[in-house]
């Protein structure tokens, strides 16, 4: 089964968690510890690149990005694709690009470009019928019937609940596989958005309630953990302890790291072909 057919699978299934990452290494970890899909964040991207999360990240550095995800773990990948980078005919284009590289879904969101980051201040958004355009271009390029394209709305921050429930539904109504309001804050928005739109196949970035509690709120794929702060805080810690010591005693166990990695394969390839 590909990748594409297997993301349907699971949402079918029940709730789908795809963890945050941003580069091949941590989407191992994600697939060798469990999870069933990943999820490549723009945000993450970005800052790997020494950007913040608004608009300066290329098509093509994105795209990038994500293959080596995608060649580097078993499970479906999940992308961040901003706005599509441009009109109807840039979204062709930018699902040509995804699917071709093995990605199993992406959402394009509905912001002006250069879009922000769903929760930075500041952001617009484009007419509704324009983003209807996009999503129509998105379903007319995918070549594989089971590419997941998902429509992320980021008008709640800027229009409120009744513009941001209009533009799903419409979104919905032009073909998206799924609905994603981004920009959930609270609890109580995140009740809105499962009660306002439960007729609908919904996509859900945050972890403010667990897992299992977004399942039951009737989601069908959370994006979650953050990761980033994480490897921020873990990073920072063991650099200012080299700089304040000398040496850095989280060393971490390094043949679990090269196992992940495939070094043992490498090291029968070697035998097999003579190279050692």
């Amino acid at each position: 089964m590909n990748k594409t057919a297997k993301l349907r699978e699971l949402m079918e299934k029940g709730l789908v968690v795809a963890p945050f990452t941003f580069d091949a290494f941590q989407a191992k970890i994600a697939e060798r510890v469990g999870f069933d899909a990943v999820y490549m964040t723009g945000f993450g991207t970005a800052a790997a690149r020494g950007y913040p999360d608004v608009g300066l990240v290329t098509q093509t550095e994105m795209v990038q990005n994500a293959k080596y995800i995608a060649q580097a773990i078993d499970v479906p990948l999940i992308c961040d694709a901003d706005t599509a980078y441009g009109n109807p005919i840039n979204t062709w284009r930018t699902v040509r690009e995804y699917e071709s590289i093995g990605v199993a879904g992406i959402h394009i969101e509905d912001q002006v470009f250069p879009k922000k980051c769903g929760f930075f201040e500041g952001k617009l958004v484009v007419p509704v019928e324009e983003h209807v355009q996009k999503l129509r271009a998105a379903q007319d390029a995918r070549q594989d019937k089971d590419f997941v394209i998902i429509a992320r709305c980021d008008a709640l921050a800027v229009n409120g609940w009744d513009d941001t429930i209009q533009r799903c539904r419409a979104y919905h109504d032009a073909g998206a596989d799924l609905v994603f309001v981004d920009g959930i804050r609270t609890d109580e928005e995140l009740v809105t958005y499962a009660k306002e739109l439960e007729d609908l196949p919904r996509f859900y970035n945050g972890g403010l309630r667990s897992t299992d509690e977004v399942e039951k709120l009737g989601f069908k794929i959370n994006i979650t953990g953050n990761t980033l702060g994480v490897i921020f805080n873990a990073v920072e810690a063991a650099m200012k302890e080299l700089k304040e010591t000398g040496t850095v005693h989280r060393n971490g166990q390094r043949n679990g790291l090269t196992d992940m990695l495939g070094l043992p394969r490498v090291y029968e390839m070697e035998r097999e072909y003579g190279v050692v």
